[in-house]
């Protein structure tokens, strides 16, 4: 999930919104999005889906009153001979994204419902046999010297993102690139300027992929 840098003293009343299912203006625009799951209750609360003001997980440190379950399956992951980072397991900040995509947890279980709405075909990136070995490889760690040894990789620390700072700042997750550094699960003001699948750099001229790869 996309970290959001929120100024300290927004804090409070985007955790309110949050907890009041709305969004605050300039943080994120789900209304009409692909995350716009207010279909999903009777009151049509935006954000009950993945997050809850009380009973959240509080182990899902990534995201604030985590209102879902995180899967537990062990995936394949992606591998190539070109490959120069070293790849384990999905860490917990696309943990909470693939408690959707990866097909195997409903969309609708959330906060205790019996969730019957599954995502399935191209959106279910796992699908039914763990498989994340066709999608871009995640939760590796990307620093200057995997770029140095890589040498088609630009080093994160140094190199612009194109959203108005480095490749490190605005699109790593500790250092590492995860299914929100290509995405932003809540449509903020980049991913609306590209209006495509809540990618926040557009894939036009290849820009997205060129943004960190020397080609």
């Amino acid at each position: 999930m996309k970290q959001i840098r929120i100024p300290h003293g927004a804090l409070c009343v985007l955790l309110g919104a949050l907890a009041l299912g709305v969004c605050v203006a300039g943080y994120c625009q789900i209304t009409g999005s692909a995350h716009d799951f207010s279909y999903l209750n009777p009151e049509q609360k935006l954000c009950i889906s993945c997050h809850t003001p009380h009973g959240a997980d509080t182990s899902a440190v990534q995201a604030p009153l985590w209102n879902r379950e995180i899967p537990s399956r062990t995936y394949f992951v992606y591998s190539s001979p070109s490959l120069d980072a070293t790849m384990d397991q999905p860490s917990a900040a696309s943990k909470l994204c693939l408690s959707c995509h990866d097909g195997s947890l409903a969309v609708d279980l959330y906060g205790g419902n019996i969730g019957t709405r599954y995502i399935r075909d191209s959106e279910a990136i796992a699908g039914d046999f763990d498989e994340l070995r066709s999608d871009h490889p995640i939760s590796f760690l990307y620093d200057d010297a995997l770029a140095a040894e890589d040498g088609e990789l630009y080093p994160p620390t140094t190199t612009s993102s194109g959203l108005g700072r480095t490749i490190q700042l605005d699109l790593l997750i500790e250092d590492q690139l995860e299914c929100s550094s290509c995405h932003d699960v809540h449509n903020g003001p980049a991913a609306v300027a590209v209006d495509d699948n809540l990618l926040v750099i557009t894939q036009r001229e290849s820009r997205l992929c060129l943004t960190c790869h020397n080609k």
